[in-house]
């Protein structure tokens, strides 16, 4: 294994789940616009270009006209009205998607200054599993993880045992 530095705990866990899924010789377009973890994906040696920052709900060009072997969405889907029209346009063969998982002790978050820094879903397990399959993907491996912080509270202790995200590798049955 690697010793390489990572700024987070998810990047680090979703960099190693991907590497167990993900030939470095495949290419990958990953939703959502260029970001800290396509840098490490890049530095690493993975082929990753990126959409644009176009509105998915509306525009699913880039992913349709993409040849890309595998598409790759980490925390994008929240965002999404309609994560359903947009998993119906990937051509690839190979999935790799996390989400934010819905806490019962945590509302969604909406920023109050900026209108694309919303979640519009927060997925319980089941839910995504469920998208996924009614899209034509099985589910080939899951994992999740915990998100701790150091403050102090009630919500700070229950997110040191609580899950908070949620990865699956999926790939094209039809």
């Amino acid at each position: 294994m690697y010793e390489q530095s990572f700024p987070h705990k998810r990047y680090k866990l979703t960099y190693q789940f991907l590497e167990k899924h993900i030939s470095k010789s495949q290419s990958i377009l990953d939703l959502g616009v260029e970001n800290p973890f396509t840098k490490i994906l890049k530095s690493n040696n993975y082929l990753v270009t990126n959409t644009k920052g176009e509105d998915l709900d509306l525009d699913t060009s880039t992913i349709k006209n993409s040849d890309a072997e595998v598409v790759t969405a980490f925390e994008i889907f929240e965002h999404l009205l309609s994560p359903f029209t947009v998993l119906q346009s990937i051509k690839a063969k190979k999935l790799v998607i996390s989400v934010p998982l819905r806490l019962w002790f945590s509302s969604a978050y909406r920023s109050k200054t900026d209108p694309w820094d919303r979640h519009y879903h927060e997925f319980e397990d089941w839910q995504l599993d469920w998208l996924l399959e009614k899209t034509g993907w099985k589910i080939i491996d899951r994992q999740k993880w915990t998100n701790p912080t150091k403050k102090i509270g009630i919500r700070p202790i229950l997110r040191w045992f609580t899950p908070r995200y949620y990865i699956v590798y999926a790939e094209k049955i039809n």
